[in-house]
């Protein structure tokens, strides 16, 4: 105990609690802690009072159960650490925050964000998956006209109408829906937009952009599109995308019958218009289109080319199609091997097809 009756000094940083002040202090170990940082008297720890508490790599960080509750002092000299060690007897007592408890929290902290990143990874879409089934339709339709407000309010709320070229759409599409036969009315609109893409949000509704039409070289590579956005449709893949994005507040606003006015019905209407489709969706989603356009006597090669085309024509990264619906070699080798020779009647006659190219022009 010698080394008690010398007093130690060493630097230390101190905090006393009431103020959120860094002081530099310095420490001198007597018969008790003594804490100068320059004031007229100095804070006195009783060693049987000091405890170790958090502190960051480097630093024996303490407080005093007799101080303030916020007091603290972090100490770096490796002589000073040691010296308050030998004379802290109970240093790790009741109250302490060990190295081993750190390491808990660490661990715990760890195995947390590991548990949340496999829920959002595998339990989502699980989840997404159950619920989706078990969403009433009209609920779906409700929740289909707030993201069309979303749409419009991003796209404009105005649909193309060129007289002709709307009647060649509806004839494009309405035979395609009717050969599809979906459960429920699917209806479809055209937007003017530099954007070339086609999207299916829940309450099967489908958007043609502008730039799409622009793009196809015949009817039959749009009526690919358009039957595999129905394909979509079908499967309610909008609805199940907006599950698993919308989070917590979405949910239970499903659960409420709440789809109108959610911040998170923004964020999920967003997300559905921004996200891909998962790579299963997208398979289901061309085999839809595929045995839709062999019902019509149709081709299934179009659909396949024109995207193959997209994206050659784009040298500074996916058009929004692409981004949208990713296409893989195994969706292209699919729709190769279920093509057949066209048999049926041509979807469109020429005129049809470029009075619908002129959708989105005025009407004359």
């Amino acid at each position: 105990m010698g080394d008690v009756a010398s007093p130690l000094e060493g630097p230390a940083v101190f905090f006393d609690g009431v103020t959120a002040r860094r002081r530099d202090a310095t420490l001198r170990l007597g018969d008790a802690l003594e804490i100068c940082d320059g004031e007229a008297s100095a804070t006195r720890w009783p060693y049987d009072d000091v405890r170790r508490a958090d502190g960051g790599p480097g630093v024996l960080r303490l407080s005093c159960r007799s101080a303030p509750e916020l007091a603290r002092l972090d100490v770096r000299d490796e002589a000073m650490k040691a010296a308050l060690s030998r004379r802290c007897a109970r240093l790790e007592g009741e109250g302490a925050a060990s190295s081993g408890n750190v390491a808990k929290i660490v661990g715990w902290s760890l195995a947390a964000a590991v548990s949340i990143a496999l829920i959002a990874i595998y339990g989502v879409p699980l989840a997404a998956e159950r619920i989706t089934a078990l969403v009433p339709v009209a609920l779906e339709a409700r929740l289909g006209e707030a993201v069309a407000n979303q749409v419009e309010a991003i796209f404009g709320a105005e649909a193309c109408a060129n007289p002709e070229g709307r009647a060649a759409f509806d004839k494009l599409f309405g035979g395609l829906a009717a050969q599809a036969g979906l459960a429920r009315a699917a209806t479809a609109s055209v937007r003017n937009s530099a954007v070339a893409n086609a999207f299916a949000i829940p309450g099967d509704r489908i958007y043609v952009l502008g730039a799409l039409i622009d793009k196809a070289r015949s009817p039959d590579e749009l009526a690919g599109v358009l039957a595999h956005e129905l394909g979509h449709a079908a499967h309610r893949d909008g609805l199940r995308e907006m599950i698993a994005s919308g989070g917590t507040a979405f949910l239970f606003g499903l659960l409420l019958g709440d789809v109108s006015g959610s911040g998170a019905i923004i964020l999920a209407s967003r997300t559905l218009l921004d996200a891909s489709h998962s790579r299963a969706a997208e398979a289901a989603a061309d085999a839809f289109a595929a045995t839709t356009m062999r019902a019509l006597g149709r081709s299934t090669a179009p659909l396949g080319e024109f995207l193959i085309r997209l994206t050659g024509e784009e040298k500074t990264g996916m058009i929004a199609l692409l981004a949208s619906h990713p296409l893989s070699q195994d969706r292209l080798a699919e729709l190769k091997r279920q093509d057949q020779p066209a048999t049926g009647a041509a979807l469109l006659s020429d005129a049809e097809w470029k009075a619908l190219k002129a959708i989105c022009k005025a009407g004359r």
